[in-house]
């Protein structure tokens, strides 16, 4: 479908006037354009339409990102030296007083500043790119550990919930609706194995324990903008900001950073955590919130990692067993192959579980 971009953008107050858009990035959720404004002293902008079959609540959405981006600027205006116009991402406001428009095909859109001379990877090559993704997303949560008012929209529910993740997946093992399920016995055994274990993040936080946070949710590297000296900026695609424990994002950076190979990498000899990318990972995150988060967070940092690359594994199973029906495939056993490959990835952790125990301890 042919949108009217030129006409879109009109419907927000925008500084600067169209000159022409583009199709941007790779995300799979959204559909993204860039617009080149005019004036070359003014900003560009980023708009998009987004995807409401994913977030059936864009309101609470957009209302979740205004409140977490005034309440990160307000913190920055406050900081000497801070770079308000790449260290935050910012919205604007439409004509009809919302930070979002609805087309007259349904459709929602919504306006973002472009953030200017900026870096991303899709790869952490590097131990000081990974410490300064840490920094990113530690800063992130530490800025939001005091914001006010009630707690943030659930935008997906039970999005990081293992309990419920692995009740699904035994609902699909039990209907086995395409008869997959006898051929991943191994698997199956591998998730009711660690299940226990696996829910330990959430029966401390139902015993106060742990503390509700806001936390961003998918923290890959990608989802990091870089200045042009490699030094973090902030953290953008905030629709998944929400109530959520610290280690879902560390868990997350730590699953989709420091793993050696793809995530869907055929050869398992390929795959394993890089130890080093974690300790200088760990190194920027707690820089940032050390004094932010309580003793048992910090105790659990290093448990994190395996709880989200498990989670992860389970997912990719669930689906395969039920068809292959929400993750895109490129062939056939495609969840399958992501599934092994997840596997591997928590036994490397498991491996080097005392190694990245220790390496929190001394870092906290």
């Amino acid at each position: 479908m042919k949108h009217d971009l030129r006409g879109l953008f009109g419907s927000f107050l925008a500084e600067a006037s169209f000159l022409k858009a583009e199709t941007f990035g790779s995300g799979h959720i959204h559909d993204t354009f860039l617009i080149t404004t005019r004036e070359k002293e003014k900003d560009d902008y980023i708009l998009q339409r987004l995807n409401s079959k994913v977030f059936k609540r864009i309101p609470e959405l957009q209302e979740n990102i205004e409140r977490v981006t005034d309440h990160i600027r307000q913190k920055l205006e406050k900081i000497p030296g801070s770079d308000l116009r790449r260290e935050c991402i910012r919205m604007i406001p439409a004509r009809n007083g919302k930070s979002w428009i609805v087309d007259n095909d349904g459709n929602f859109w919504r306006l973002l500043v472009f953030i200017p001379d900026h870096r991303s990877y899709d790869i952490v090559d590097s131990p000081e790119k990974a410490f300064e993704g840490g920094r990113a997303v530690g800063r992130f949560q530490a800025m939001l550990a005091d914001m006010p008012g009630p707690p943030l929209h659930e935008t997906i529910p039970d999005f990081h919930n293992v309990e419920k993740r692995l009740e699904w997946f035994e609902d699909s093992v039990a209907f086995d609706r395409v008869k997959r399920a006898a051929s991943v016995k191994t698997e199956i055994e591998f998730f009711r194995s660690r299940a226990e274990k696996m829910t330990v993040i959430r029966r401390m936080g139902r015993e106060g324990r742990i503390p509700l946070r806001i936390t961003h949710n998918d923290t890959k590297f990608n989802n990091i903008l870089l200045d042009e000296n490699d030094r973090a900026l902030c953290i953008i695609d905030l629709d998944t900001v929400m109530p959520g424990y610290v280690h879902y994002d560390f868990g997350d950076a730590i699953r989709t950073a420091a793993n050696t190979a793809a995530e869907d990498e055929a050869d398992l000899s390929k795959v394993r955590m890089n130890i080093d990318l974690y300790r200088s990972y760990a190194e920027g995150y707690l820089s940032e919130t050390r004094d932010t988060l309580n003793r048992t967070e910090k105790e659990f940092l290093a448990f994190a990692p395996l709880l989200i690359t498990f989670e992860q594994a389970v997912r990719f199973l669930t689906d395969y067993i039920d068809g292959d029906t929400y993750y895109r495939i490129h062939h056939e056993h495609h969840n399958l192959r992501r599934t092994r490959a997840q596997i591997r990835l928590v036994e490397s952790m498991e491996e080097q579980y005392g190694e990245m125990q220790e390496i929190i301890s001394r870092l906290s």
